[in-house]
């Protein structure tokens, strides 16, 4: 597949020739889809003499096509004239059979190589809200823009399928797959699972641009390009730039604070509503989850080890890539304002806590074979 994408016609520049002559500047396509500036007398030119410009004889198999702003290819007769105020882009090339497409499985003959996506739109009557692919085997569908041109040229026939559209934006790690271009910053959080009466900093990020602090009620317009995410960062809470001492409200077993240690992460224990709560930040999640970091908290009894640390929880909340959804993860916890996911996983009678032995690390063995159960491995 070749495409090129096309630019809004501008008014055709004129000319003097040295010879006393005049033209006006269009640009012509062969079947390579790359444009050239060629001068042409001519302010409405006829197919055939927009052949001509473009070195082709006129013959019954030159097809002449005019490539409007819009992405519309159509057809030049070649005794049509054509206005240079209105299109001055044009794919000449010489055809000598028809080329075959699918359009939703609907079988549709085109008498040139080269197809723009607005043609497929309104061929297949493809409704505005819906995008069009083109189908590839063995790679990924791509995505035909109304102004893209699609080269035809290959055994067998070419298949394009519709689909609504969908924007995508990533909220804090949680992608949000979305049928509307716009959204407010506060349904975006809400769909993704954050709490949106919590204290919270908020960043749109766009690629090129600083980011820029918003609020609930502002709307995010994902057809602007470049936007990234929407960042999030608890106010009361250190985002890691010259972050403060770690918290340790509580002391653990010195086997756990030196395990925790050699883990390399920052962690801290801290008592919020009368809960006692080991946090580990930045915990490291593994492929097939939409994040690669989370926030990793354990509740520690009053009375651990003699009771048992039981399920597990975290922020931002762990989702699949395959958008299958986790059973049994809809317990919730607030922790200094942030709703943290927790996952009612608990030892059964085959593998009792043992006070003696068992431990934080014995804990985020199980933690790690819970989160790794769900991607198959």
């Amino acid at each position: 597949m070749t495409t090129e994408n096309s630019t809004p016609p501008a008014t055709p520049e004129f000319l003097g020739g040295s010879d006393g002559g005049s033209g006006h500047l269009i640009s012509i396509a062969d079947q390579t889809l790359a444009f050239r500036p060629v001068a042409i007398g001519d302010a409405t030119p006829t197919g055939t003499q927009i052949a001509r410009a473009a070195g082709k004889t006129p013959a019954p198999n030159v097809v002449v096509m005019a490539l409007s702003g819009d992405g519309q290819l159509e057809l030049v007769r070649p005794d049509e004239a054509v206005d240079l105020r209105q299109v001055n882009r044009f794919v000449v090339v010489e055809s000598d059979r028809l080329y075959l497409l699918t359009i939703n499985v609907e079988r549709f003959e085109w008498p040139c190589r080269v197809i723009s996506g607005a043609v497929v739109r309104k061929l297949g009557h493809v409704p505005a809200d819906e995008e069009i692919l083109f189908d590839r085997e063995d790679q990924k569908d791509v995505v035909v823009g109304d102004t893209d041109l699609i080269d035809l040229e290959h055994h067998g026939v070419e298949a394009f399928h519709s689909r609504k559209r969908v924007w995508k934006l990533n909220v804090q790690g949680v992608v949000l797959d979305l049928t509307q271009p716009t959204i407010s910053v506060r349904d975006a959080m809400i769909k993704a699972g954050f709490d949106v009466n919590a204290r919270w900093y908020i960043f749109l990020k766009v690629h090129g641009q600083p980011k820029k602090e918003v609020a609930l009620d502002y709307v995010v317009d994902l057809r602007t390009p470049g936007i990234e995410k929407i960042r999030l960062t608890p106010k009361g809470i250190d985002n890691g730039e010259g972050a403060p001492p770690p918290r340790r409200d509580f002391a653990l077993l010195e086997r756990d604070e030196i395990y925790l240690d050699n883990l390399g992460l920052r962690w801290e224990t801290m008592v919020d509503a009368k809960r006692r709560w080991l946090l580990i930040h930045d915990y490291p999640i593994m492929a097939g989850y939409t994040i690669a970091k989370t926030c990793m908290a354990l509740e520690i009894p009053l009375t651990y080890p003699g009771a048992q640390i039981d399920m597990f929880y975290a922020y931002p909340p762990l989702a699949l890539t395959s958008g299958r959804a986790i059973d049994r993860t809809q317990v919730r916890a607030m922790i200094l304002g942030l709703e943290f996911h927790g996952w009612s996983r608990h030892r059964n009678a085959s593998a009792p806590w043992d006070a003696a032995h068992d431990c934080v690390a014995t804990h985020l063995a199980l933690v790690e074979s819970a989160i790794a159960k769900e991607v198959g491995l």
